[in-house]
């Protein structure tokens, strides 16, 4: 959610999806985002820990536990039950808007090879 909006931003979305599979530190969490995006979405150090802090202020992450490896601390977040409903929601709102233009041009996307419906895994 950008700052002073509900709206989730594609890093955050991205950010609350590496989650999804459990708790990731700092670090971890920019490596998945990056695959995830396939490389389009490589937050900064700074961007990322506003986004975490952010999505931490909205409960939609928590802190999981915090250790130190070689001298460092390293806090692992997870994804909250109020956060996967969030990022299931977005994926949902992307799909229907995705959908839409895939009615109005049903050519591209079979050509695409893509489906034109969302089916939850």
């Amino acid at each position: 959610m950008p700052r002073g909006t509900s709206e989730v931003s594609e890093p955050m979305f991205f950010v609350l999806t590496a989650l999804l599979n459990g708790p990731l530190h700092g670090h971890a969490i920019s490596k998945a985002v990056q695959e995830l995006s396939d490389g389009r979405v490589r937050p900064s150090v700074g961007t990322l820990y506003g986004i975490l802090e952010r999505l931490h202020e909205r409960s939609v992450i928590a802190v999981d536990r915090e250790e130190t490896v070689n001298g460092r601390n390293r806090r692992y977040f997870r994804i909250t039950e109020q956060g996967q409903n969030l990022v299931e929601a977005e994926a949902r709102r992307m799909q229907e808007a995705a959908e839409l233009v895939w009615r109005l041009s049903p050519h591209k996307a079979n050509s695409w090879g893509l489906r034109l419906t969302w089916e939850p895994a």
